[in-house]
Formats: structure tokens, sequence, C-alpha cells
């Protein structure tokens, strides 16, 4: 598969939309063997700022010595961007590669009778298989919409999950409320995990303290 036709069919995924939720990016990465259960992953959500967090958190630890994996959505001029290594992103190459080896697994989804994953879904595979065969020491993994129905929330242990901030977005989703919102970002927050957040407000706290922690 050449370039060209990898961004061909990856774009042909978005007939499907944005669907949240998890079983489709489960049922696919399970096809892959699992690649999300053995990576150490940084998790980082919020309204604003989490792509700039997410970078800047990747470059110190690439200054610390780190093989520092990052995913990142969306890209400026090409879907290379999204995965970067130290900040070295992706070949072309590698690229059509890692999607024709997950095309059959969609197809094999199909065939079953399941959804076919959604654009972001598909990336989101490719990056947790990428990065595992790369070696890293640590993924940077942004949150692509939300938190709790992410396809980037499949990672069960984070080893830190970030929320920099609550505010009023993507109300047809998340929630028409704060609370609503935040209990949407928090579930990025794993049992017995650690997080870190800069959202403040009575209503923004309440409705984080409600999710599962």
């Amino acid at each position: 598969m050449e370039y060209k036709d990898a961004l061909n069919y990856i774009e042909s995924l978005m007939r499907f939309g944005i669907h949240l939720g998890l079983a489709r990016i489960t049922s696919l990465l399970r096809r892959l063997g699992d690649p999300h259960l053995h990576l150490p992953v940084v998790h980082v959500g919020g309204t604003n700022g989490k792509g700039s967090t997410a970078a800047m958190l990747a470059n110190i630890f690439q200054a610390a010595g780190y093989r520092t994996g990052l995913f990142i959505s969306p890209h400026l001029h090409a879907y290379t961007e999204r995965f970067t290594i130290n900040g070295e992103a992706i070949s072309p190459a590698a690229f059509a590669a890692l999607v024709a080896e997950i095309e059959p697994a969609v197809a094999a989804m199909v065939a079953a009778g399941e959804e076919a994953p959604t654009e972001f879904e598909f990336l989101t595979a490719m990056a947790f298989l990428y990065f595992l065969r790369q070696k890293v020491d640590l993924l940077v993994l942004e949150v692509g919409l939300g938190g709790d129905l992410d396809s980037t929330n499949v990672v069960p242990a984070p080893l830190v999950s970030i929320i920099t901030n609550v505010g009023y977005d993507h109300m047809d989703r998340l929630g028409h409320t704060l609370a609503e919102i935040a209990r949407a970002k928090a579930g990025i927050i794993k049992p017995g995990g650690y997080a870190v957040t800069a959202a403040r407000g009575g209503g923004v706290n309440s409705g984080a303290s409600s999710a599962p922690a």
C-alpha cells in the first residue's frame, strides 16, 4: 500500500463520523494483540491546552533521556504529525504499512457483524501498535474528545491522568453543565492512579468528584 492509498482509506472512515464509545476500539485492539496493555502512558485531557501540555511533557521527558512517543490530534499538515518519537514523525512508508496491516482487522470486524471503527479509533489503534513496536519508554497520549468514552481511554492504568481544565465544549456530546462535562473528562482517572488538574470552580469540582476514582 502506498501512502496516498493509506490516506484514502483513512479518509474513507470519516463517513462514520464521531461516535463515542469503547466497544469498537476494544474489538479492534483485541484483533491486534492488545498493544495498549503493554505501554506506559501519560494521559492528557481537558477543554483547552491539552495539545500544548502533551507536547511540553513529551519535550520534558525527551530532555530527561526517555524515548518518548507522542500521539496528538488533529494534525496541521499531515497525518504523520500525529505520531512522533522524540520529535520525529512516523515516515509515510511506515504509516502506510500500518494501515495495510490493520485494514484486514477492520474487514474482519465488519464481516462478523460489528460496526467499523471511526477514523480516530483507527488512528488510535495505529498509535498503540506503532509506539509499542518502537519500544518507547513512555507514551504521552492526548484525549481526542471528552474522556470517559474517548477511544484513548482503553488504557487501563496510566502512569498519571492529567486534566488541564474544564469548560463548555462539545456540549452536544459531553453534557450541558460543567459538572456533566467534568464527569466525562474525569473518566480518564483510573482507580489507584495519579491525577493532576488545573480545573477550578465549585461546579467543576463537584462534577469531578462524582466520577469514579
